[in-house]
């Protein structure tokens, strides 16, 4: 118990000691924050010194809007397939929508089909 009593006296010691001799900045560091808080000010003085580029057509700020020209490539892939799918769909899809009774068709293979009645498959 006394080490750890020696202990919390020496750190005591060394923060009174901190205490009593506060440190103050050097001239040199001061005079560089103001060098860069002027360096800042002159730039907010003159704004087009730093104007942003041209936005472009609204084209472009659409393609921009949807993540650039690899997703516009997706999507006219996207595009492009959903076409070509609704006007020659498959034989599936037009089997389920020719059909009288469409709500009731499952894609199950022949003969794999649930008997609800109770009897056996």
């Amino acid at each position: 118990m006394s080490k750890d009593q020696d202990d919390i006296r020496a750190l005591d010691a060394c923060f009174k000691a901190a205490r009593a001799a506060p440190l103050e900045p050097s001239d040199a560091l001061l005079a560089r924050v103001l060098a860069d808080a002027e360096a800042v000010q002159s730039d907010m003085q003159h704004p087009c010194a730093h104007a942003p580029r041209a936005r472009g057509s609204r084209l472009l700020q659409a393609v921009r809007a949807l993540g650039g020209w690899p997703a516009m490539g997706g999507l006219a892939a996207a595009t492009v397939a959903g076409i070509w799918i609704g006007f020659s769909p498959p034989e599936q899809v037009e089997a389920y929508f020719s059909a009288p009774d469409a709500a009731y068709i499952v894609d199950l293979a022949p003969g794999a089909g649930f008997d609800l009645a109770g009897g056996s498959l």
